[in-house]
């Protein structure tokens, strides 16, 4: 066999079509032969670049992560707003239905699988707040839209929370359950002047989210 010229094609091309996999199966739906089917590569030329379907299920959130952090360093360097603006938007940017959309479809619940949940709560540490919820929340101290003396430590609390507690990818969540945990949210964080970070757009989005997961059974239907 010939060798690949084109190694970088070759690598998109399987990422483009496990993307597409995922998101119209789920994770748990598609198989490595799945993804070796799609393509028309050989198995090997598959392993030549991926060792298994979770190594390319994580390069391809790698993906994904990356175009949302193209999004969020504009928002990040935006010289318009201040701080706690920064925070509203960043918010808003990430719970965008397609891009989110995306995610939900794709991931298996995390709670189901420890090593992508660690993935997830490795990545809040190392990646979301140094490099983009920390920044903002040290501007917001400096031009007084923000009030802490721990700006770490209130970037971390706030993004494990949303991206953990209530995100609806990391266990079935009904409507229910996430209103009330959107409303707690923001009476936790109003004592830093973080006045309605969750409003009722984020909810809403959150909310359609979890009844994608917890559809309403019939009787519920009948009681509305």
């Amino acid at each position: 066999m010939a060798r690949n010229k084109y190694p970088e094609e070759t690598v998109r091309r399987i990422l483009d079509t496990a993307e597409r996999l995922f998101i119209e199966k789920g994770y748990e739906r598609v198989s490595l032969q799945d993804i070796i089917e799609e393509t028309g590569f050989s198995k090997g030329a598959i392993y030549h670049h991926f060792t298994s379907k979770e190594d390319i299920f994580y390069s391809v959130c790698d993906r994904i992560g990356r175009r949302n952090g193209e999004v969020l360093s504009k928002v990040r360097d935006d010289g318009t707003l201040n701080g706690l603006e920064k925070l509203r938007t960043m918010f808003k940017v990430s719970l965008q239905p397609e891009r989110q959309a995306k995610m939900f479809c794709m991931m298996p619940y995390l709670l189901d699988n420890a090593k992508f949940l660690a993935t997830e709560m490795r990545s809040i540490f190392t990646e979301v707040v140094p490099g983009f919820v920390e920044p903002v929340v040290r501007q917001g101290i400096e031009d007084g839209s923000i009030c802490t003396e721990h700006p770490k430590e209130l970037a971390e609390a706030m993004m494990m929370l949303s991206d953990v507690w209530i995100n609806p990818i990391v266990q079935p969540t009904t409507p229910e359950e996430i209103r009330a945990r959107c409303g707690i949210y923001n009476q936790l964080f109003r004592s830093f002047g973080i006045e309605g970070l969750i409003d009722q757009e984020i909810v809403g989005t959150l909310v359609r989210y979890a009844e994608m997961a917890h559809p309403p059974s019939s009787s519920e239907e009948e009681n509305d």
